[in-house]
């Protein structure tokens, strides 16, 4: 069966988003950023949805998995770094799609992440890193591929290529 859905799994600012757009142009993918469709489904930003509450961020997470896991067509779908959260939301696309883990070393995050604009990290960097410890294993558990991400952003784009192009 082909696999047309590809999910970006990762910490935010592994670099999913930017590795997504990138790969979908490359090869003629439509790309879809999870946390941008969850704002349009909910008509809230995702830091609103936060200020309400983090589990009503997450059902709309959860509701935008399992619509965007019956998409008819060929899509690049970065996650938002907490999907894994909830296993029905990796459940959603494991049998309709690849789910690749960009894996990028939390140094390079740190030294490059403006944390002041991501919801879950305006505490600063000792979050992330709890993030990091609370999340890493689960992120291994549900890739069925993994890509470190920690050289040129180029090498990292054609290895999520050359996986895509594997489970044709």
């Amino acid at each position: 069966m082909e696999k047309d859905i590809i999910l970006l799994i990762g910490m935010p600012g592994c670099g999913k988003t930017t590795i997504g757009k990138e790969v979908a142009k490359k090869i003629s993918y439509n790309f879809c950023d999870m946390d941008s469709y969850i704002e349009e489904i909910s008509k809230s930003t995702v830091k609103e949805l936060f200020n309400i509450s983090e589990e009503i961020f997450r059902n709309y997470e959860s509701r935008a998995c399992k619509e965007l896991s019956d998409l008819n067509e060929k899509a690049i779908i970065s996650s938002g770094g907490g999907v894994i959260k909830r296993k029905e939301n990796i459940d959603f696309f494991k049998d309709k799609g690849v789910i690749i883990f960009i894996d990028r070393p939390i140094e390079n995050i740190i030294s490059d992440v403006d944390t002041s604009s991501r919801p879950l990290l305006k505490d600063g960097k000792t979050k992330l890193y709890n993030l990091y410890s609370e999340r890493y294993n689960l992120y291994n558990d549900y890739c069925q591929y993994k890509i470190t991400n920690d050289k040129d952003i180029e090498d990292t784009i054609n290895k999520v290529i050359e996986i895509i192009k594997s489970n044709k």
